[in-house]
């Protein structure tokens, strides 16, 4: 696996080919027994959910194989992009400074094949029913790219798509995302909006797509910022329906028009947090068209599952460092942990060289709410904590948090409107500083042992043992 560097140079991060790197990584198992996509594949990828990718060679009624848990833990990202985790991070924190804007070419593999007649998604896609409570079936790993009318600038962004028709699909908005924002702009100039839905997409476009808070405004191009995440431009077509670029690698490609003066009723569906969402009323995306591979994959993310917030996870972290580091000298390095769904928690681990440093760690978590709006928990501790070993976090808050003096709360702050803890997406945020003092560093030293070269390697079964105990 390559190691990060200044240089990371041009990478290939076309959807099949970060597939063949799982491969060969043997991250990626194949599911041959016959599945269906009314909840059965969605079961299956929970419960092996955190191992390695799944693809389902055996769906039952479709030609199309199914991947899922592609992205689902750390493991899987570093083989998918072949590079380990601070590699990952250093490819975001180059596409947020360095766009290169897409390159448009004549002919594209997601054009191969082109369906405009007698259109109907149903049949054509294997789209998942994922728990019993869904209304239908939703399309989870549709990266959504429209231009916005105002600016021309290129938006792609995750949005469920539900089935409500052969040929219509219903899109969800939710408030404060540029995709809202965009189409409010296109129905106020009594507009549809083109829109392509892209499923088995390039992972720069991926990333890019998941990426969100201050490091992501609106006058960003999104399809700019995944070549830049690349190193090379991301390769376009022009849609065969609609005006607009479509990723020319991707495997499947929805061509539609979200309509503006109609909305029909969307989920409820299983969100990331654990909880169904309510129903309420969405704009329709009409369909005019759908091309593909003449051998599509078809690419699922459940909900409810670790996909959905690992996609995020460096991108945030990324995002995080950028505004930490440039805020203050004494940031290292920072998590967005698991049991926050690499969204509303974080430990960040600094380094006080002199006394003049005590308080930036205080400074270093207001500068982390700004940065990250959903941010509701951030932990500094020192570097010589593990910050990915949620044990020796633990330490930290046991051995060196004195609750009278190092929890600062921020009350009726902006977070998620999906956490249920909130009201209306308002509620207290939580800093806890559990850094030593500078000037009593000595006392809080922990011990550490003589350096050796033994391993597991170097042991027996616990078989050898036992002539000792007769």
């Amino acid at each position: 696996m390559n190691r990060p560097g200044s240089n990371l140079g041009v990478l290939d991060t076309r959807f099949r080919a970060a597939l063949r790197r799982l491969i060969e990584a043997a991250r990626l198992r194949t599911y041959a027994p016959e599945v269906d996509v009314d909840l059965e594949i969605a079961a299956i990828m929970k419960r092996l959910d955190g191992g390695p990718a799944l693809m389902f060679t055996g769906v039952r009624g479709f030609a199309l194989p199914v991947v899922g848990n592609l992205l689902c833990c750390r493991e899987n990202c570093e083989a998918a992009f072949g590079l380990d985790y601070r590699g990952i991070r250093e490819l975001v924190t180059r596409a947020l400074g360095n766009p290169l804007p897409p390159e448009l070419v004549r002919e594209a593999p997601v054009q191969e094949c082109v369906e405009t007649q007698d259109i109907d998604l149903g049949r054509l896609l294997p789209v998942l029913r994922h728990t019993p409570e869904d209304p239908g079936r939703f399309i989870t790993a549709g990266i959504v790219v429209v231009r916005d009318p105002a600016t021309g600038i290129h938006n792609a962004s995750y949005h469920r798509l539900q089935l409500i028709g052969a040929r219509r699909t219903a899109v969800r908005l939710d408030y404060g995302r540029h995709l809202r924002g965009i189409f409010e702009r296109a129905r106020a100039r009594g507009e549809p909006l083109p829109v392509a839905v892209c499923i088995g997409a390039d992972l720069a476009l991926q990333y890019t797509a998941a990426t969100m808070g201050s490091q992501m405004p609106e006058s960003a191009d999104e399809l700019a910022v995944a070549g830049g995440l690349a190193g090379r431009p991301l390769k376009v077509v022009r849609g065969v329906s609609q005006d607009i670029l479509v990723p020319a690698e991707s495997e499947i490609v929805i061509e539609g028009r979200m309509l503006p003066n109609e909305t029909v009723l969307e989920g409820p569906f299983g969100e990331f947090i654990g909880i169904l969402s309510a129903a309420e009323q969405a704009p329709p995306l009409e369909v005019t068209a759908v091309t593909h591979r003449r051998a599509p994959i078809y690419h699922a993310i459940n909900g409810y599952g670790r996909e959905t917030v690992m996609l995020r996870k460096y991108v945030l972290e990324a995002s995080l460092l950028k505004v930490l580091q440039a805020a203050s000298p004494i940031v290292t390095d920072a998590e967005m942990t698991a049991g926050g769904l690499h969204r509303f928690h974080a430990v960040v681990a600094v380094r006080k060289a002199s006394t003049q440093h005590e308080g930036l760690q205080r400074n270093v978590m207001a500068a982390a709410f700004g940065a990250l709006k959903d941010l509701d928990l951030v932990i500094v501790v020192d570097d010589d904590i593990d910050i990915r070993d949620p044990a020796d976090v633990e330490y930290a808050l046991a051995t060196r948090l004195e609750a009278s003096r190092d929890l600062i709360v921020i009350p009726g702050a902006r977070s998620h409107e999906m956490v249920k803890a909130t009201r209306d997406g308002v509620r207290g945020k939580l800093g806890i500083d559990a850094t030593v003092p500078f000037a009593e560093r000595d006392r809080y030293r922990r011990l550490s042992f003589q350096p050796t070269s033994a391993d597991w390697n170097d042991t027996a079964s616990g078989d050898a043992a036992l002539r000792w105990l007769d």
